[in-house]
């Protein structure tokens, strides 16, 4: 008879072959927004492989100081992160860094609780006093959500603002002791609503369009050098995006109450189309095709350069078009394949019939009406926290948003000229070579300066 072998040997099995295979070209350790694959471990770390509720990788350096005492917890709602950039920069900077794979669920929920089990791991690690929460992109959404319910429990997601309630067994999350958001994006409730093509006809079909709202109409101002939409046609593509948000959360409403009531296609859950609704990267709709839009903060922040040093000024995006065509039409990459529960959880926000976004500014989102939302869960979060911009990257401008929006007394704001979502320097915005210089290292000096002030923990 073979011996019995458990999961979690299964799990690290697997996690030891994610780390240790060569990446293949336009690989990397952030799926699709990454530019190169993870860097060669460098002989001053070491790193071990950690059965919790998600595969995970400890990096800790061989020489541990004073900094080693702070763990720092790397985890996507989606993606794996076992070898995010954090995971041996800041290491190598004398952190102590435990960072996840892909999780295993679907609804937050479940990855808050996946959470759990790392903070949990983190603080019986001998000689470990803070644990702080890193969220990169989507990672966001998961680690806002998380420290909101450590700090006020389940009810802070179960209030009549929210489309749908977390689950109580969500109650006694430890806390961490801070956070770090590092080109967060506005939430993944927020991402799939700033991906919805109001052009779709009926929400389980990418065909036809309507060509008066399709933004790949050259008719409508469409150059994949660069789009130039009219003020008539981006108030009118921005309203459809709000009515047909709505009415598909009344749509999933109406089903989940059908289910809840016993008569739904199944006892469980349903499946859920959502045809040009996919959310991940040239999903993205209009302000990637016209750069004019989200193009500068409102305010004055710090601005890093490659020269170290700071200035502080209205900070401008570099970053150029993407998008050349639609993907509406397929299924695979353009609709948002969910189920109800999945999509009112996960990827819907209430938006008002105003809602829309210009330069400077998103107006008529209900942030608190999800908690798959940062700058509605930072409302309710007291600990620490520093936010991060990239300006080369498609969601920078969040970073502003999550800021004024955040309850912490200790909270800071920066951004990283001409590094991409994926923190490399963006060599096609550069006006001349190396003008961006290594971003990379620009972002976690930054970051171990922050976490370096010992007053602050």
């Amino acid at each position: 008879m073979k011996p019995f072998r458990p999961f979690f040997v299964i799990a690290v099995t697997v996690a030891l072959g994610v780390l240790t295979a060569r990446p293949t070209a336009g690989q990397g350790p952030m799926g699709p927004n990454s530019e190169r694959g993870p860097e060669p471990l460098d002989a001053a770390l070491k790193r071990t492989f950690v059965p919790l509720a998600v595969p995970a990788a400890l990096y800790e350096p061989v020489a541990r100081g004073e900094k080693a005492t702070i763990a720092i917890f790397v985890m996507h709602a989606s993606q794996s992160y076992i070898t995010h950039s954090a995971c041996s920069e800041l290491s190598k900077r004398g952190y102590t860094m435990l960072c996840a794979g892909s999780s295993s669920q679907d609804l937050l929920d479940g990855k808050l609780l996946e959470v759990r089990s790392a903070v949990r791991h983190l603080r019986q690690l001998p000689g470990i006093q803070k644990v702080i929460l890193f969220g990169h992109s989507g990672g966001a959404t998961l680690m806002t959500a998380y420290q909101l319910v450590a700090e006020n429990g389940p009810r802070a997601c179960q209030g009549p603002e929210k489309l749908v309630k977390c689950s109580d067994s969500l109650a006694g999350l430890p806390r961490a002791d801070g956070m770090i958001l590092a080109d967060s994006n506005w939430g993944n409730a927020v991402m799939a609503l700033f991906s919805l093509d109001p052009a779709v006809v009926s929400n389980d079909s990418g065909t036809p369009v309507n060509p008066d709202l399709d933004l790949w109409n050259r008719k409508n101002g469409f150059n994949p050098a660069g789009s130039i939409y009219s003020p008539e046609f981006i108030r009118a593509f921005q309203s459809a995006v709000a009515k047909r948000e709505n009415a598909l959360i009344e749509l999933a409403s109406q089903r989940l109450a059908a289910i809840e009531a016993g008569k739904g296609r199944f006892v469980d859950d349903e499946p859920f189309v959502v045809a040009g609704g996919g959310s991940m990267g040239p999903n993205n709709k209009l302000y990637t095709q016209d750069p004019r839009l989200m193009s500068h903060t409102r305010n004055a922040w710090p601005l890093l350069h490659a020269d170290g040093s700071v200035t502080t000024e209205v900070v401008r995006s570099v970053r150029l078009p993407q998008g050349d065509r639609s993907l509406t039409s397929n299924l695979a990459m353009g609709a948002l394949n969910t189920t109800v529960r999945g999509f009112l959880t996960n990827s819907a926000v209430r938006v008002s019939a105003d809602f829309g976004f210009d330069e400077s500014t998103v107006r008529g989102v209900d942030w608190t009406s999800t908690y798959s939302c940062p700058p509605g869960n930072v409302r309710q979060i007291g600990v620490p926290l520093l936010v991060m911009g990239m300006t080369a990257g498609w969601e920078y401008l969040a970073a502003e948003t999550i800021y004024e929006n955040a309850k912490s007394p200790d909270k800071t704001l920066a951004f990283v000229e001409g590094a991409t979502h994926g923190f490399f320097p963006c060599k096609q915005c550069e006006k001349t070579p190396g003008q961006f210089g290594d971003t990379v290292k620009t972002l976690y000096d930054y970051v171990d300066g922050w976490l370096s002030n010992r007053t602050r923990f």
